[in-house]
């Protein structure tokens, strides 16, 4: 290191600009660059000067050619410059010696280095169309005229001054104030020598009122460690081993694919010995293989995004590009998403853009003003949730929102996005009384900014990202939500069936007794099965806030509550619609879903009293995912009629239900329903085809813990003609189970 010419301490010598220099004192200054970093002079004698302002500083140096000048003190609080009859080149070095230390440290000055803003990116941006956003605004490492450090941007356009504060600058907000884009509203700063693990939010100066706010940033890719609420400096170091899973993915028919998704809350699927959360990486040891072993395609994740409050579950979003701290890293979610692409299973990210919350360090009122969401709390609060809405019609929010979206997608290679609260953004009225509520420029109660903003980010996902899903939580008969935006749609690829879903539920509550007086509930679906591309879901909204688990929803005894489980699980996977199951169905949790201990693992254990039937459920949810992936006619036509077919949908006395699932390799399926506790022997039962019935899976089983009446040795069919059917088979139908039957001389399963 050189050694710098050491003086006296310098004194304070006049003039100075001091109107400038009180604002940037005060930290009002809205162009900090006008009077910090290197200037032409006016001082006699001098053509040029550089000015710094550095608070905890008692001397200072700039690096002149290869010698150091002293930097002369110009006022007490830390402005220092130097003048010279030469050019000063950027970028200027410095070393600046601090109060209370003993040695000087070298930086370069940020004032002497140039804007790096993309204009285009920044015209983009303010058009709503900059899907990569992320790459411009927020915390990005880079290196400037051959200077490493990091560049910060933010859009504030109502703010008087912005400043990076953060652990690198005692989080003073007059040290590192920023330089606004003309009338963007987006600021910006390099600052050399940061590293990654650094701490910073910004403050923000209203123009109007001057209230100063310290936020976090909206594009921060990672924060501090909980209660902290500091963004953390990152930079991703990982190397995807994925390329045959992308390009699987982006060939894949996934309309005649099988889909079979595991709902999962990472928080809480599983602890370790002491109670804590398992890291991503440990997921990728424990959880990928309990998902390969019981047959899933796909995994979803309940909101990783950064939030603080663990009962949220993750909807409370104050991170929309950081995916959470409590389990690791960055790199280390993926690590989780690469692992599960090696094991040829997907991974589907729940994604909130329908509100956010009032947190004063997150969104909320970010430049002082109602930024991100609508200032009129008719049109900008949900008053159920307590939380904001986003201003769809404003384009810097939607570049939000559909980077955040491609983020996701880009950077972490997530295979879909299931959209949560759908029907809360596209109903300007949605949970709001009369008066409480704007109507549109038409009169009507849709939210039309809303409709245009799923059309657009349904359209960039199929354009940029061949073979990835986009579902919508939505749960009213909002024509064609999942059909294509050219033929009038919303875009979406599936749309969960909350009709069919809350049918189910309540049918499968009643007694048995009382189940032949509602029996339209099981078949009243098949009405609308095809108008939309349907996801069947039992998911985390099913077994909380005093709804029960789905064991316990369940009536009669212990067995029959066990059984009647079993039977809900083979109506859901033999009826048309992919398939989605929360954690915790797969063997039977008994209590509701707490999201703040892991699931009651210990329930297949022997020392449980109902070890065998909670095993029971487990064993018999494995082979049915098995037998929906491999059985062509259980997935293919999944949203096609030509897939279904009733074989007897009106025998409400005996409450029994039988269907056909067809694929397209003239294969078939027979599904048999019995929702009493009564076994019905001799069951006549009208098939397509003559030939010999074999029992592929019967719910009752003894291995699954039920009575094991059945068709072992299968069922050939007599020339009794029953139901239009030219052929019939007589069978054995056990008490409250399903059986799934296939022709002999079709390919039998592996």
């Amino acid at each position: 290191m050189d050694t710098p010419r050491m003086s006296a301490k310098p004194s304070v010598t006049q003039p100075i600009d001091t109107l400038h220099f009180q604002r940037i004192l005060d930290a009002t200054h809205h162009d900090p660059f006008q009077f910090l970093g290197v200037h032409a002079s006016s001082a006699k004698g001098a053509a040029w000067c550089i000015r710094v302002f550095f608070p905890q500083a008692e001397q200072g140096w700039v690096k002149i050619g290869e010698n150091w000048q002293v930097l002369q003190l110009k006022h007490h609080q830390g402005l220092f410059t130097y003048t010279d009859k030469e050019e000063i080149k950027a970028p200027v070095k410095l070393r600046i010696k601090a109060r209370g230390n003993p040695e000087p440290y070298e930086i370069v000055d940020a004032y002497s280095l140039p804007a790096t803003l993309n204009p285009d990116d920044l015209y983009l941006f303010a058009e709503g169309k900059l899907f990569e956003a992320y790459n411009s605004l927020g915390a990005i490492p880079m290196k400037v005229a051959g200077v490493d450090g990091v560049r910060f941007a933010v859009w504030a356009p109502n703010a008087e001054r912005v400043s990076v504060v953060g652990s690198f600058n005692q989080w003073d907000g007059r040290v590192h104030a920023m330089r606004v884009h003309g009338s963007s509203g987006v600021w910006e700063l390099f600052i050399p020598h940061l590293t990654e693990h650094d701490l910073y939010k910004f403050e923000i100066r209203n123009r109007e009122h001057g209230y100063v706010v310290v936020k976090v940033d909206p594009y921060g890719r990672a924060f501090e460690a909980r209660p902290g609420t500091a963004n953390r400096i990152t930079q991703s170091h990982y190397t995807w081993e994925d390329t045959a899973w992308l390009a699987k993915r982006q060939q894949d028919d996934w309309l005649h694919a099988p889909f079979n998704c595991y709902e999962v809350h990472l928080g809480s699927w599983q602890r370790d010995g002491n109670g804590h959360f398992m890291s991503y990486r440990d997921m990728a040891d424990r959880l990928i293989p309990h998902v390969k072993d019981m047959g899933y395609t796909h995994i979803e994740l309940l909101p990783i995004a950064e939030h603080p409050l663990n009962e949220s579950w993750g909807y409370q979003v104050t991170g929309y590009f950081a995916p959470t701290q409590r389990f690791g890293s960055p790199d280390e979610l993926k690590y989780l998403i690469d692992r599960c692409h090696q094991a040829n299973i997907g991974v589907i990210l729940d994604w909130v853009p329908g509100h956010f919350p009032k947190d004063d360090w997150a969104l909320a009122r970010f430049d002082g003003t109602a930024l991100y969401e609508h200032a009129d709390p008719r049109m900008g609060e949900h008053m159920d949730w307590g939380t904001y809405i986003f201003n769809y019609g404003r384009n810097e929010v939607r570049s939000f929102l559909l980077s955040n979206a491609y983020y996701w997608l880009k950077e972490f290679h997530i295979d879909g996005l299931r959209v949560d609260a759908v029907a809360s953004m596209l109903y300007l009225d949605y949970s709001r009384k009369e008066g409480e509520w704007l109507p549109n420029q038409y009169g009507g109660r849709e939210n039309l900014d809303v409709i245009e903003f799923l059309k657009q980010l349904n359209m960039m996902v199929g354009e940029r990202f061949p073979g990835v899903l986009t579902i919508a939580e939505e749960s009213t008969a909002w024509p064609a939500v999942s059909r294509p935006v050219y033929a009038g749609g919303l875009g979406f690829s599936m749309k969960w069936n909350m009709g069919w879903m809350n049918d189910v539920l309540t049918y499968m509550q009643l007694d048995p007794v009382y189940r032949q007086y509602h029996h339209n509930r099981l078949t009243f679906g098949q009405m609308y099965a095809y108008s939309e591309n349907f996801v069947l879901p039992f998911s985390h909204d099913e077994v909380v806030h005093g709804k029960k688990s789905l064991l316990e929803k369940m009536p009669g005894d212990k067995w029959q509550q066990f059984a009647n489980l079993r039977l809900l699980f083979t109506l859901q996977m033999t009826t048309p619609g992919k398939k989605l199951n929360f954690m915790g169905n797969e063997f039977g949790q008994s209590r509701e879903w707490s999201v703040n201990q892991s699931l009651d693992w210990h329930l297949t254990e022997d020392k449980c009293e109902h070890h065998a039937l909670h095993r029971g459920i487990q064993s018999a949810m494995r082979d049915l995912n098995h037998v929906y992936f491999k059985q062509n006619a259980l997935h293919t036509f999944d949203f096609e009629a030509q897939g279904f077919q009733w074989i007897d949908c009106q025998d409400a006395s005996q409450s029994i239900l039988s269907y056909i699932r067809r694929g397209n390799d003239h294969t078939f399926a027979i599904i048999v329903l019995n929702f009493t506790p009564v076994p019905r022997q001799r069951y006549r039962l009208g098939v397509p085809e003559p030939g010999h019935y074999q029992e592929i899976f019967n719910s009752d089983a003894a291995c699954y813990g039920g009575s094991n009446i059945g068709n072992v040795h299968g069922c050939t069919t007599e020339s009794v003609p029953w139901m239009d059917y030219p052929v019939s088979i007589s069978l054995n139908l056990p008490p409250l189970a399903g059986v799934i039957l296939q022709l002999q001389k079709q390919d039998k399963l592996t």
